[in-house]
C-alpha cells in the first residue's frame, strides 16, 4: 500500500472539496464528507491506474504532507498493485 493523505475543506452550500496532498491533481468534491471521501478513493485510484497505463510512476507520498486549513485530513491509501 502507498499512504497519500488526504484533505477536505467546506465550500460553497456546504459541499466538500477532497484532494490528495501529495498526488498534485486528486481533487474532487461530494455533497458530504462521506460521499467526498468515496469520491476520493475513485479519484485517486482512476490517477493511479492513468499513471500505469501510461508508463509513469506514482508519486511518492510526503509524510510531512498537511494543509492547517482542511476541517479534516487524514491518510488514504492505494493497494501498490496499481502502482508502476
Amino acid at each position: 500500500m502507498l499512504d497519500y493523505h488526504a484533505a477536505y475543506y467546506t465550500i460553497e452550500d456546504g459541499w466538500i472539496m477532497a484532494r490528495v496532498l501529495d498526488y498534485p491533481g486528486v481533487v474532487t468534491q461530494g455533497k458530504d464528507l462521506a460521499h467526498a471521501r468515496h469520491m476520493l478513493r475513485d479519484a485517486l485510484r482512476e490517477m493511479a491506474l492513468w499513471a500505469r497505463e501510461e508508463g509513469k510512476s506514482l508519486p511518492r507520498p510526503d509524510p510531512t504532507a498537511a494543509d492547517a486549513t482542511a476541517q479534516v485530513q487524514e491518510p488514504i491509501a492505494i493497494p501498490i498493485s496499481t502502482a508502476k
